[in-house]
């Protein structure tokens, strides 16, 4: 009797998300960066709500910096700008994944606080201005992540190119070396 049964595929045991991406790259600088000046922001931001002392749930209408605010966006903007001044000081492959994935929650939370918009389930005290201000920090912080690291004409210097071109970067170092040249 034949056993039809797939065949197993080995998986690499304690395999990392972000093994293939180079690690040193001057694009570092741009994620750490990007990370830093949001989470800066943002940290400002928590911190000017948190001294006003609005309630922790208030909706009343209460600004900071042309936004709304009350203590649990404030305090929800201190933790992120610190996970992402966390990130700044990481740096690297850590810091362009981080500043990816909050871009894409904070343009997720401006669709979900839209809807939420004049509704007694808005607890973060959400007006038009802070929704089109989730929406810019969230497209900054996406841009910020994958500048050098997406896109269809990659310089073939560029580290996350050579990553995903192994071959055709090995050619072409072996062919600098014999012109002389740096790879």
């Amino acid at each position: 009797m034949v056993s039809h049964a797939a065949p197993r595929i080995p998986r690499p045991v304690g395999a990392r998300l972000n093994e293939h991406l180079p690690v040193d790259h001057k694009l570092s600088k741009v994620y750490r960066v990007g990370a830093g000046l949001t989470g800066l922001l943002l940290v400002v931001f928590g911190v000017l709500g948190l001294i006003d002392r609005i309630g922790f749930f208030d909706t009343g209408g209460d600004t900071v910096a042309g936004l709304n605010t009350n203590g649990a966006l404030s305090v929800l903007s201190i933790l992120v700008g610190l996970l992402l001044l966390a990130g700044m000081v990481v740096g690297g492959n850590f810091a362009s994944t981080l500043n990816i994935v909050l871009g894409l929650l904070f343009i997720a939370s401006g669709f979900v606080n839209l809807a939420l918009l004049d509704t007694g389930l808005n607890f973060l005290a959400f007006k038009i201005p802070n929704v089109l201000f989730s929406f810019v920090v969230g497209v900054m912080l996406m841009w910020f992540g994958m500048y050098g690291r997406v896109g269809s004409a990659l310089p073939h210097d560029n580290p996350y190119w050579r990553a995903r071109h192994p071959e055709q970067a090995a050619r072409e170092a072996r062919a600098a070396a014999r012109r002389g040249l740096d790879p």
